[in-house]
């Protein structure tokens, strides 16, 4: 059962935004990526308060991906992708990025804060952010 409602267009669309921002990083830093824009899009706090579909998760501005500006992202979504997109649809979560909101890739060390959220760990190349139960609990809710 899907966490965020989502037609298949919005699946391929999440599919290409994963593989865009986190094909280096795997399979599963591709999943995590969709934990963090699928939790965006299920939740109404910090950045997020209109951000209730996966098109606007994904398109949203300011405060979107980079990847959304980039030629990569516009390539055909592949099947493999396409799966990995409804894993993080149904809600499957993937430490450190099962609540987060945010993520980047620093040059060096992921920075303890970013923007004033807390780093809950790194994978590979990548640092993820999760708001305070105070900040967004709903993140945090069960589905």
């Amino acid at each position: 059962m899907a966490v965020v409602k989502a037609t298949e267009e919005d699946v391929k669309l999440l599919a290409r935004l994963m593989r865009a921002e986190a094909e280096g990083d795997g399979q599963l830093g591709m999943l995590m990526v969709g934990n963090v824009g699928v939790n965006r899009a299920r939740v109404s706090c910090i950045d997020f308060s209109d951000v209730n579909t996966i098109r606007r998760m994904v398109y949203q501005s300011p405060g979107g991906f980079e990847a959304t500006q980039k030629g990569y992202f516009f390539q055909r979504a592949r099947e493999k992708d396409i799966e990995l997109a409804r894993k993080a649809i149904k809600g499957l979560k993937y430490h450190p990025a099962s609540y987060s909101l945010w993520f980047f890739m620093p040059e060096g060390s992921c920075p303890p804060q970013w923007f004033g959220q807390w780093n809950t760990g790194r994978y590979k190349s990548h640092c993820f952010y999760s708001p305070t139960a105070t900040d967004c609990n709903e993140v945090y809710g069960t589905f």
